[in-house]
């Protein structure tokens, strides 16, 4: 018996297990979100150089750039939370209506009264508390991830017509527009790119680097092994689907900022652009394996991807082909990652 011979502190690390079984010696897990990584990478830069190639005045020029990093900003924020849920075994199709909800919330002529904070602070907590129903249905009520924000999707939009009736917001405070204003830049980087990056970095020190993020692995890839580690397997859920609140939250702020409006229209599609970054990203659907890294880089592809197009004057139909094509090879590569390991 050679079982004995590991300790079990070190036996502990979920993330091989989860990752689809056997692990193999001579390739330790942990280089392969690295080559995915770097692959993604690769691409982008194929991406800059195409668009640099086909369009070298209008891709390159400054004000392009910010923009990509512009729209990545807000489809960023919500793939961050997107990223957590999912490595946690779960998914959240009710993103797009929960920005949604939440911007023409906080975009109301009664919340507008209360300026820059009475926005912000709407936004974040119909966010929020759109988390937790969804948290509570999955984790206590024992409902299927998937059924459960389908249904959420469903009312969130609802709410969210009847409360515009179908009409669009303007934001009227002028601390909130202010933020979308090339004054208000810092050293050429809009606000939303900042903001994006401080989400990102935050997730990714809570992903990487806290037992939050270990437990999350863990719940993922074996919810039963977890449980009888001592983890609160249903607490876990709860708090995966608050933070993915969070993220749609703080992202319907920054559609405020960006659009000057809120609308029922708003996020629309949102759920599968933020699966498909953190697909591509290396983040294992079944739960198990992700990477806060990965997902930004897809959500970075998909937006450079929409901007050649845009700047090619080339079919919004073949953008979505393309899209597709680029989910299914990722989604291929990751079936044979896991066999091969």
């Amino acid at each position: 018996m050679t079982h004995s011979a590991t300790p079990a502190g070190r036996e502990a690390p979920p993330a091989p297990a989860v990752s689809g079984g056997k692990t193999s010696a001579l390739r330790p897990p942990v280089l392969r979100p690295d080559v995915r990584t770097l692959s993604l990478l690769g691409v982008l830069a194929a991406l800059v150089a195409v668009g640099g190639l086909t369009r070298p005045a209008e891709f390159l020029a400054t004000s392009n750039l910010q923009l990509v990093l512009t729209q990545a900003s807000v489809i960023g924020v919500v793939t961050v939370g997107m990223t957590f849920v999912i490595t946690g075994g779960g998914i959240d199709l009710s993103v797009g209506a929960i920005v949604a909800l939440a911007s023409v919330w906080a975009t109301t002529v009664a919340t507008q009264e209360y300026g820059f904070t009475g926005i912000l602070f709407t936004a974040v907590a119909v966010g929020v508390g759109c988390g937790l129903v969804n948290g509570v249905l999955v984790a206590y009520g024992g409902m299927v991830p998937f059924i459960a924000t389908l249904a959420m999707f469903a009312s969130e939009r609802g709410l969210a017509l009847q409360l515009t009736d179908g009409k669009t917001q303007i934001v009227t405070v002028d601390s909130v527009l202010d933020l979308g204003i090339k004054d208000a830049y810092v050293l050429g980087v809009p606000p939303l790119v900042l903001v994006f990056a401080a989400v990102t970095v935050v997730g990714w020190l809570v992903f990487n680097r806290t037992t939050f993020g270990r437990r999350t692995v863990a719940v993922g890839g074996n919810a039963e092994a977890a449980r009888l580690a001592g983890i609160d397997v249903r607490r876990q859920r709860l708090w995966l689907y608050l933070l993915s609140g969070l993220c749609c939250g703080i992202a319907a702020f920054m559609l405020i900022v960006l659009a000057g409006s809120g609308q029922n229209t708003n996020g629309n599609l949102y759920e599968l652009d933020a699966i498909a970054a953190a697909i591509i990203g290396g983040t294992l659907l079944s739960g198990g394996r992700g990477t806060i890294a990965g997902s930004v880089l897809g959500v970075l592809v998909f937006t450079t991807i929409t901007n050649i197009f845009a700047l090619n004057n080339l079919e919004s139909a073949v953008q979505q082909i393309a899209k597709g094509a680029i989910i299914v090879a990722a989604v291929l590569i990751q079936r044979r990652t896991l066999r091969d390991d």
